[in-house]
């Protein structure tokens, strides 16, 4: 597997064969046996798991199922299928392929990633307290704070880097500690294996936001966490062309559970869209790969530019929680923010790049760049996001897979008019 370009950052090798976390030591559980179905690389799997080919054509790719119902051969006898909503053959099969993705036994196709996370909490009842990040996506925010309380649920909001305020939050109602690792935008980093061993303690489950990352940089079930959640609409779709969700986990009756509301409450995803996350999930492996060379690259130029007052990247040596990245993520990922000073030089940046399109969402095979305090975090109330870092004047962006000379050229071009 190829090392990130030497002259990205002297010294970091995440992806190097020689580093503790190149594939064969997360990813394959060989034992000395010839590599068959199931215990195969994660391309492997990503590629073949639940994608046979069609028993009735023999086509390669799991066809788009788009029906709403299944014909019975008699009462009470089907095939496996009564109703979409409750389940479809493409959803299965995309579902079926992130568990395996993520090391899980169980997945869960839903509609968005807003909804994969109201699943999640809907596992819970009125009454039930959550402890949290302090920075998260400004949609998770809103779902807390402006839907979820009105059901009585209770959020505290702690720094989830440092495990004595977490510890400090928990109460005898709370039910969940809820990650998002490295969180939206300033990038900092929970260590998820010791906050799932403090939150098994207090007998709490513990769920990951794995959005970020993806499956193929980190793997939270492996470092102790109970429910992953992504939107698929992001990397593991990759080409910003669907919007989706997922859920997978271990534990048999967490899964039944959310199986059950997942049914009931309907916000599943279409076959369309499922098969879109298929065909994108194929290619996660080299994507994410050429999203860690070129994300360091803008990173470092970035980092090095006078217009620039701050990186937050996990990449860099500077980021507070640098040690820790290398040890659980397999990457540092393609996601970075920049503090500019001010909004006025945010706006000129965001209103003169050429190739990068200003845009909410992330993760696809282009780049996006946006501005958090009035697109993905404007549900903020403005004295928290100053608070957190999330000022008028930071910048994210979503380092797309293009030739990374032309991202750069066209980052330096609208930094000139600042």
């Amino acid at each position: 597997m190829p090392s990130l370009r030497a002259d990205a950052q002297p010294g970091l090798t995440w992806l190097d064969e020689s580093d503790s976390f190149r594939a064969e030591a997360i990813f394959r559980q060989h034992n000395g046996q010839v590599a068959r179905k199931g215990t195969m690389g994660f391309s492997t799997d990503a590629i073949h798991i639940s994608q046979e080919a069609d028993p009735a054509t023999g086509a390669i790719i799991v066809p788009i199922y788009q029906t709403s119902t299944y014909v019975q051969e008699e009462l009470g006898k089907h095939k496996g299928y009564e109703y979409s909503r409750t389940s479809n053959p493409t959803r299965a099969a995309l579902e079926q392929n992130l568990a395996r993705l993520e090391g899980g036994q169980f997945g869960f196709a839903f509609a968005s990633g807003m909804a994969a996370i109201n699943a999640v909490l809907t596992l819970f009842k009125s009454g039930d307290h959550v402890v949290t990040g302090r920075n998260l996506y400004g949609g998770t925010f809103r779902l807390f704070e402006r839907v979820l309380k009105n059901f009585r649920f209770e959020f505290t909001y702690v720094d989830t880097t440092r495990l004595a305020d977490i510890e400090k939050a928990i109460r005898e109602n709370t039910r969940l500690l809820f990650l998002e690792t490295p969180t939206n935008p300033i990038m900092e980093i929970t260590d998820v294996a010791a906050a799932s061993d403090l939150a098994h303690r207090h007998g709490l489950l513990v769920a990951v936001d794995n959005t970020f990352m993806s499956p193929y940089l980190q793997r939270p079930l492996e470092l102790g966490a109970d429910i992953v959640i992504h939107s698929t609409t992001k990397y593991l779709n990759g080409h910003s062309d669907g919007v989706g969700g997922a859920v997978v986990m271990n534990d048999a009756a967490v899964a039944d559970r959310l199986k059950f509301l997942q049914n009931a409450a309907g916000a599943v995803l279409g076959p369309m869209d499922s098969w879109l996350v298929l065909r994108g999930v194929k290619t996660l492996a080299v994507r994410m790969r050429q999203h860690c060379e070129n994300g360091m690259a803008v990173a470092q130029f970035l980092a090095r530019h006078p217009k620039v007052k701050l990186v937050h990247y996990p990449g860099l040596a500077s980021h507070p929680q640098y040690e820790l990245g290398k040890k659980q993520m397999r990457g540092p990922g393609g996601m970075l923010s920049l503090e500019t000073g001010s909004l006025e030089n945010a706006r000129r940046v965001l209103n003169s790049v050429r190739l990068c399109s200003l845009a909410e969402s992330l993760g696809g095979v282009e780049t996006l760049i946006s501005h958090p305090a009035t697109m993905t975090h404007a549900s903020v109330p403005p004295e928290e996001r100053q608070r957190l870092g999330i000022t008028d004047g930071l910048v994210r962006i979503s380092v797309g897979i293009e030739d990374v000379e032309d991202l750069i050229a066209d980052l330096d071009q609208a930094l000139a008019k600042i």
